[in-house]
Parts: C-alpha cells; sequence; structure tokens
C-alpha cells in the first residue's frame, strides 16, 4: 500500500475475509506481547531470578505439550472460528482477573505463573486453529503472499506491543493487563465476523491411528521435518528473550521503556523482511536461504549477548529478527502449501508444539542456562549452539538443503482421506 488510501483491488488486504484475519491476528499478536512484558518485568521485580523468568516459558510450553493430540483433532472437526473466538476470550478473562488483583494490590508471582499456563492453554488451542484457518481467507494460488502478509501481522504486533507495554507500565501493570484484555475481545470480534472463501473437507472421527497422522505426516515429509526441526533447536538454544529484563536492568542499565525497545528490536526486522517477501515471493534457492537465515540469526545472538551498549544491542536483535523471519517464511510456506486441508489442523497442532517448543521451551532454557553459567555465557553458548545446528542440519537433510521454489506440489502420501 502506499500513502493512506485504501489498498490497491490486487492487493490481498483488499480482500475483505483476509483483511478481517489479519486485523484480528494483529489484536491478538499485540495484546499477547504487551502480556509478555508486564508478565517479565512484574516476575523479576517479585522475584529477582532469572531462573523464574525461564519457568514462565515452561509454564507457557507444558500445555502446548500436553493438549496436543487433542488441539489437532478439535481444530480438524470443529468450526474453527468458534475455537479461536473461545480461546481468545478466555484469555481475555484471565487477564482481567489478573489487571483486577495487580490494581488491588494483591497479586502474587504464583498468580502470574497461573495467568501464564491458563493463556498457554488457550493458546495451544487458538494458535494452530488459526494457522489452519489462514488458507481459507484466499485463493490457493495467493497463498505464500497471505503467509507473508500474515507474518507481518504477527510482526507489527512484536513491534509495537512490546514497546506499548513498556510505556504503558510506567501507569502500572493493570494498565496493561486491562488493555491487553480488551484487546482479545476486538480479536475475537474480528474473527467472528470472518466467512471462509470456501469450505474446509470435513476430517475422519478420531482414531488410534488418525490421532497420530500429523505426526506420521510431517516425518513423512524431509524437507518439511527438517525446516520445523531446525527451526526448533535453532530457537531454543539461541533464544534469549527470557533474558531480556535481565539485559535491560543489570546490564543494560534501562527501565521497562528499555525492555519494550529491546523486546520489538527483533520484530522491527522481522517486519521489514516479511513486508519485502510479500512483495518479492521468494523465487530461488529457498532451502538455502532458511539455512542462510538460521546462521545469520545465530551470528546476531552472539553479538547481543557480547554488547554492552543499548544501540548496539538492538542493531543485533534487528539483524537476528530479519534472519528469524526468512527462515519463517519459508517453513510456512512448506507447511502451508503441502498439507491436505483435512489434515490441516492436525499439522498445524504439531508444527505449533515444535514452535512452542522453541519459543517457551528455549526461554526455559536460557533461564536454566542463565542460573548455571550466569547471562552472558548463556547467550553466547546458545549462539553457538545455533550455528553448529545449521552445520549439522546441512547433513541430516539434504532434501532441505535443495528446496528450491516454494510451490504447490503432488502430496507424496497422505495418511488418511477424508471420510
Amino acid at each position: 500500500m502506499t500513502g493512506g488510501g485504501p489498498p490497491p483491488r490486487d492487493s490481498i488486504l483488499a480482500e475483505r475475509v483476509f483483511l478481517r484475519f489479519w486485523c484480528g491476528r494483529l489484536a491478538s499478536v499485540f495484546a499477547y506481547q504487551m502480556l509478555s512484558v508486564a508478565v517479565g518485568w512484574q516476575v523479576y521485580a517479585l522475584s529477582g531470578s532469572a531462573l523464574d523468568l525461564g519457568l514462565i516459558g515452561l509454564a507457557q510450553f507444558a500445555p502446548s505439550v500436553a493438549l496436543m493430540l487433542v488441539v489437532g483433532h478439535v481444530a480438524d472437526r470443529f468450526d474453527r472460528r468458534r475455537i479461536v473466538r473461545t480461546c481468545q476470550w478466555i484469555e481475555g478473562g484471565a487477564i482481567a482477573v489478573i489487571a483486577v488483583a495487580t490494581r488491588m494490590g494483591e497479586v502474587t508471582e504464583a498468580m502470574l505463573f497461573a495467568l501464564v499456563f491458563v493463556v498457554g492453554a488457550a493458546r495451544a488451542f487458538e494458535f494452530p486453529t488459526v494457522t489452519a484457518l489462514l488458507p481459507f481467507t484466499v485463493s490457493a494460488g495467493r497463498l505464500p503472499r497471505a503467509v507473508a502478509l500474515s507474518s507481518t501481522a504477527g510482526q507489527v504486533g512484536i513491534v509495537l506491543g512490546p514497546a506499548l507495554g513498556g510505556f504503558l507500565y510506567v501507569a502500572g501493570a493493570a494498565a496493561v493487563y486491562a488493555t491487553c484484555a480488551a484487546l482479545f475481545v476486538v480479536a475475537s470480534i474480528l474473527i467472528g465476523w470472518l466467512v471462509p472463501v470456501r469450505e474446509a473437507e470435513a476430517a475422519p472421527a478420531a482414531d488410534s491411528r488418525s490421532v497420530f497422522a500429523g505426526i506420521r505426516f510431517i516425518r513423512g515429509h524431509p524437507a518439511l521435518f527438517g525446516a520445523i526441526s531446525l527451526d526448533l533447536f535453532a530457537v531454543l538454544l539461541g533464544g534469549a528473550t527470557a533474558l531480556l529484563p535481565v539485559y535491560a536492568r543489570d546490564i543494560l542499565h534501562t527501565g521497562p521503556w528499555g525492555l519494550g525497545l529491546l523486546r520489538s528490536a527483533p520484530a522491527v526486522g522481522a517486519l521489514a523482511t516479511a513486508l519485502w517477501l510479500a512483495r518479492h515471493p521468494i523465487q530461488r534457492h529457498a532451502g538455502r536461504r532458511m539455512f542462510i537465515g538460521v546462521a545469520a540469526f545465530g551470528a546476531a545472538t552472539i553479538v547481543f549477548g557480547l554488547s554492552r551498549a543499548l544501540p548496539l544491542s538492538l542493531a543485533a536483535l534487528v539483524v537476528l529478527g530479519a534472519a528469524d523471519m526468512q527462515s519463517v517464511v519459508v517453513r510456512q510456506s512448506l507447511f502451508q502449501l503441502n498439507t491436505p486441508d483435512h489434515m490441516r489442523g492436525r499439522v498445524s497442532a504439531v508444527n505449533a508444539m515444535f514452535i512452542g517448543a522453541s519459543n517457551q521451551l528455549g526461554e526455559f532454557e536460557s533461564g536454566v542456562t542463565a542460573a548455571w553459567l550466569g547471562t552472558v555465557p548463556a547467550v553466547l553458548v546458545g549462539g553457538l549452539g545455533t550455528l553448529a545446528m545449521v552445520a549439522l542440519w546441512i547433513r541430516i537433510f539434504p532434501a532441505l538443503a535443495r528446496v528450491d521454489r516454494l510451490a504447490v506440489r503432488e502430496q507424496e502420501h497422505s495418511d488418511e482421506r477424508p471420510a
């Protein structure tokens, strides 16, 4: 888009269904990122423990593992819009309770961990269901651009959400929580107005074979399995976001506003990359570009770990986010273009579990490593580990390195057919 006018008629954002989906996703991500800033700062203020910051990630990740198989079948058997709306109402309600407790001065660390667990359980259903809903908002030929534009919604929220959360925190944590709750309500309304451009194929009834179909599908596609597992281990080792409150307060000597900037910086690079790829989709050497992106992610993590100046730290995080987004677009495009409609929920649930492991479990790993080795050594070890994983995955998954164009291809096999 240019200027302040409406999008061009050939723009995906001119399609009303996708626009509602995009805005709903933006509101949800905005709320979640603001919540992460408030909870992280409040927990660290209450405990002063880097390990507790890692436990926040574990509390978010545990529900996604426990519910993975259930989530996939729910997303394939029931109205995906209703599932997403219900999850967003639960998230908004739980956050509203914490807002009231904070306002009354009665919030405790245990209450914050309970909030994170409830939100994590709701997102265990919401995230894969939203992912499975995306292909039904545009025609198949426009899906690669829709993936990139959907990623921009996430990155806009990640850029602005933490920054706004940090600034709102000056007025108190309750102000941040109240805003988050309102945004989840807005998101649920927008998703409720969404009318898919086509109907999803019905999934078969649940049985012992269909429950594990999503896992078998991913294992049966080496390039897809390689892409998802590479992202898992790279971010698991290299993710330093859980330690940003420590860097903001103890190493870079800033306040909540500085934490907001640090959390937003990766999304600045990711947003710029997502916008570029939405207008200029990857045409060639997609697998190779994913490996380059993950390697750059690891190198930027090392620079951030060594930095003692806020501008350099922000620059390293911007590069980190840009590199990560390039690999994300390749991975998501491979996933969306090669998954049958009747399996999207189950495959999305497995994909979401991998993403949750890389993000939330990565935060737990960072917290534990920082408690053992110290904050800076933990980040450096993570960055070096990411570079090692890239070298190893090139050898283990040559099929991923050979991926050239991102396009729909014939399914090699399917574990099942819709009933």
